[in-house]
C-alpha cells in the first residue's frame, strides 16, 4: 500500500543521507525538498527511478499486445532469413499506425504530429520489444541515479520528439536505401539512444571519458549495424541521441536535482499519455484501424 510519511526522517535520492521529512532542501546535497513532500519512502520501494522502469514495460507491452489483438489478420509471423526473427508476430502496420506510429506519413500526411510521443511506446514486433525492454531495464535505472526523476523523464520525452522527429523530416530527402528516413517507424529506441545521450554527457562533464568512450562507440556500433539490419531507424537512433545530449546539456548534469524538474517531467508523461489517447481518438474519427489504408 502506498502511504504518505507525515513525520521522521527519509533518505535524501540526490545523496542518500537523512534528512528530515519535511525539510525544504537537504543540508548535505542542496536538493530541494528531498523527502518528496513525504512521498520519498513509498516512491523508492518502486525502485530506484520510483517505479519508470516498469511504467515503460507495462505500457508497451500492454500496447503491443493491443496491437496484436487488432491485427488478427495482419499478425506477421516471419518470413526468410533475418526477417523470420524481426517479423515474428509483428502486429499489423494499420494496427500501430491507429495507436500512434510515427514518420512522415502519420506526422505530415494526417497530420498526427503527436505521434512523435506516442511511437516510442509501439513496437513492431517481439523481437523489437525484447531487445529495447532490455535495454530499458539496463539504462533508466542508470540515467536516474545520475540526474534525478524528473531529468530523466525530460529527457527521454525530448529524445522522443527529436529522434521521431528528425526521421520524418530526413524521408523528404529521398537519400537512398539505409540512408532513407522513416515513412512509418516506432519503437523505444528513440528515447533509449537520448538516455545513451545524456550519459555521453555527464561522462565529458566528469571527466570520465571510458564512460563517454563506451557511449560513442555502442551509437557507432548501432549505426552500422542499422546500415546492414533492414528495418532498424538510423535517423531515429540520431536524433534520439542529439536530443537527449543537449537536453542533459541544457538541464546541467552536475547541479542537484529542482522541484521544477520533477513537475516538468511529470507534464511530460501526462502529454505522452495524451498523446496516444488522442491517436486513438483521431483514429476513430477517420474509421481507423480497419478502414485504414
Amino acid at each position: 500500500m502506498i502511504k504518505r510519511q507525515t513525520a521522521g526522517s527519509v533518505v535524501c535520492p540526490e545523496c542518500g543521507r537523512l534528512v528530515g521529512v519535511h525539510d525544504e532542501r537537504c543540508l548535505h546535497c542542496g536538493r530541494r525538498n528531498p523527502g518528496l513532500w513525504g512521498w520519498g519512502p513509498a516512491l523508492a520501494r518502486l525502485g530506484g527511478d520510483f517505479g519508470f522502469t516498469q511504467v515503460v514495460i507495462g505500457g508497451c507491452v500492454a500496447l503491443y499486445l493491443i496491437a496484436l489483438v487488432l491485427s488478427p489478420d495482419g499478425i506477421q509471423m516471419g518470413g526468410d532469413g533475418l526477417g523470420a526473427l524481426l517479423g515474428f508476430l509483428a502486429p499489423d502496420v494499420r494496427a500501430n499506425a491507429f495507436l500512434g506510429a510515427s514518420g512522415a506519413l502519420p506526422v505530415f500526411g494526417y497530420g498526427r504530429w503527436w505521434t512523435v510521443l506516442s511511437a516510442a511506446w509501439l513496437h513492431g514486433g517481439l523481437l523489437h520489444i525484447f531487445f529495447n525492454l532490455y535495454w530499458v531495464r539496463q539504462m533508466v535505472p542508470a540515467v536516474r541515479s545520475l540526474y534525478g526523476l524528473g531529468r530523466l523523464l525530460i529527457i527521454y520525452t525530448v529524445a522522443s520528439i527529436t529522434g521521431f522527429g528528425l526521421t520524418s523530416l530526413v524521408f523528404f530527402l529521398q537519400l537512398p536505401g539505409p540512408l532513407a528516413g522513416a515513412q512509418i517507424t516506432l519503437g523505444a529506441s528513440a528515447p533509449l539512444f537520448g538516455l545513451f545521450g545524456a550519459v555521453y554527457l555527464y561522462g565529458q562533464r566528469t571527466g570520465n571519458r571510458a564512460l563517454s568512450s563506451q557511449m560513442i562507440q555502442f551509437l557507432l556500433f548501432m549505426l552500422v549495424f542499422g546500415l546492414v539490419m533492414p528495418g532498424l531507424d538510423n535517423w531515429a537512433h540520431i536524433g534520439g541521441f542529439a536530443g537527449g545530449y543537449l537536453c542533459a546539456r541544457a538541464l546541467h548534469p552536475l547541479a542537484p536535482e529542482q522541484q521544477q524538474h520533477l513537475l516538468l517531467g511529470l507534464l511530460c508523461l501526462v502529454a505522452t499519455v495524451l498523446a496516444i489517447l488522442a491517436s486513438v481518438l483521431h483514429g476513430l474519427r477517420l474509421g481507423w484501424p480497419g478502414a485504414l489504408g
